[in-house]
């Protein structure tokens, strides 16, 4: 995979276009940049205790990073894994990374070494807003803690069953009113859709939901969509290489800038639930860890998990967590039914057969096979998580024959597992009979994994499910999709990149 230096150039300056340097306008500066880097990095170290696993030659001062598509690392990771197989490494700057490719040794590491590759890499871009506390990114006790506690009491709460059903339902109207305002003529579904999608975690943990119309609520949204798009921006991934580069990093200003305004109105809500708090009746998540927190104070508990910082961050968590993947991916089916009206013909067909006129409630799914197939084959080509979350090995393992070291950061890539060409007959192609039989019955699939697999599954998986469901098929009963005037099907784009802001 030789470059040439031109080739090599245009990356450079690439790379130096996402951070704040004075531009040096030559390939000696950034490797001078580079260089300075490296000597105060730890260097990468080699193996001892067994085979490794192959991969490229890394460069003394960046690794593989100009190997990589910043813009797609991916499908990078992709090709790369047709040269050395599923198991392979690659160096991100200094730093060793495994990566995994294929559904069977996505599913093996994770399911069947769950407890080797369970703990999260807890990298620079993630410990600046704390997230060593809450859910996502922390480990150890508190992660075990906190998200027994926070599955156990989401589910008190409803979860995934009939009381989130209701809300769900409930929420769907006031989207379908803000649709109607438009009578027909073209919009961008983005903020409609997030935001229904976040009152319907906000009545869960908040204990009820906001008007479309409350500035503090839309703000709180759009920052924690900024937040999730920027925190996997090419700039952050070179940060969590390259931790020295914080200062001139553009985009670390914005995280903690919209943390720090998250935390202020997450601060306010939570302090209004604890002046009206009964702790015989809990409104939503917020009030059952509050009550938490206070039988432990009062008990006299010592070294406690449930204090504010764990409140704040697995708040943030949910509300990140449960607002922009499902929102995502709503938007994602009704951009194909767009593009391929045949099977929004076949989704309402389907539809208005087995429900008529009425709202469409969970149980409907099992009478909806190919709606069900177009929302989990939607799931599936959206792909919104293709590199899943960084893992780290808690010891020495020794994996499929390659000797992996304690501490060495996993990337489970997701994307290989829903693309998979041993399990997908179309792997690229949107192609909902992926789920269907030959009597055009639903049939479940293994390698169909978009909540990641193992001790680290998405713990709202059954609520984003139902969300899809009800959102899906109510918006599809009400209303037809199609392109702006001027734009047709083939002019909507289905490849997804890496932001480079």
């Amino acid at each position: 995979m030789s470059e040439s230096v031109e080739e090599l150039r245009e990356k450079m300056a690439f790379v130096e276009s996402l951070l704040q340097f004075p531009s040096t306008g030559t390939l000696l500066g950034t490797l001078l940049l580079l260089l300075v880097l490296y000597l105060l990095s730890s260097g990468s170290k080699s193996q001892k205790g067994g085979k490794e696993p192959p991969g490229p030659k890394p460069l003394p001062l960046v690794g593989n990073l100009l190997t990589l598509d910043l813009k797609r690392p991916f499908d990078t990771f992709f090709e790369l894994s047709k040269t050395y197989g599923n198991i392979f490494q690659v160096f991100l700057g200094p730093k060793q990374t495994v990566v995994l490719v294929g559904y069977k040794t996505v599913k093996e590491a994770l399911v069947n070494h769950a407890e080797e590759f369970g703990d999260r890499d807890t990298r620079a871009g993630y410990r600046t807003v704390k997230h060593e506390h809450g859910i996502i990114f922390s480990n150890g006790e508190n992660w075990k803690e906190m998200r027994r506690f926070t599955l156990s009491n989401l589910r008190d709460l409803g979860m995934g069953k009939r009381g989130s059903e209701e809300k769900i339902i409930e929420e769907i109207q006031y989207l379908k009113g803000e649709f109607d305002k438009f009578e027909g003529k073209p919009f961008d579904t983005t903020q409609p859709v997030n935001y229904a999608v976040s009152n319907v975690i906000s009545s869960i943990v908040y204990g009820s939901r906001f008007e479309y119309t409350d500035p503090q609520f839309t703000e709180m949204v759009d920052r924690a969509n900024e937040t999730v798009h920027v925190a996997g921006s090419t700039s952050i991934m070179l940060y969590n290489v390259v931790p020295w580069l914080g200062p001139f990093i553009k985009n670390k200003k914005t995280i903690l800038n919209n943390t720090l305004k998250s935390r202020q109105h997450m601060k306010k809500l939570i302090n209004g639930l604890q002046d009206t708090l009964n702790p015989h009746d809990s409104r939503g998540f917020v009030d059952s860890f509050l009550i938490r927190k206070q039988n432990d104070e009062k008990s006299g508990k010592k070294d406690s998990y449930f204090h504010q910082d764990n409140l704040m961050v697995t708040l943030s968590n949910l509300f990140v967590a449960g607002t922009d993947t499902t929102g995502t991916t709503l938007r994602w089916g009704l951009m194909l039914m767009a593009k391929y009206p045949h099977i929004q013909d076949g989704v309402q067909e389907e539809i208005d057969r087995v429900i008529g006129g009425r709202q469409p409630v969970v149980e409907d799914r099992k009478k909806l096979p190919y709606t069900d197939a177009v929302i989990h084959e939607t799931q599936r080509l959206a792909n919104i998580v293709p590199l899943s979350l960084p893992h780290i090995t808690t010891c020495d393992v020794t994996f499929n024959g390659y000797f992996i070291k304690k501490g060495t950061t996993v990337i489970p890539l997701l994307t290989s597992v829903l693309k998979d060409p041993s399990e997908w007959e179309k792997p690229n192609t949107f192609y909902p009979e992926h789920f269907l039989d030959e009597k055009g019955q639903f049939v479940k699939r293994d390698a169909f994994m978009p909540f990641s697999a193992g001790r680290r599954v998405c713990l709202g998986e059954s609520l984003a499910r139902m969300e899809l469901f009800l959102f899906f098929t109510s918006l599809l009963q009400s209303y037809r999709f199609t392109t702006p005037p001027g734009v047709s099907g083939d002019d909507l784009d289905l490849k997804g990149v890496v932001e480079s802001h």
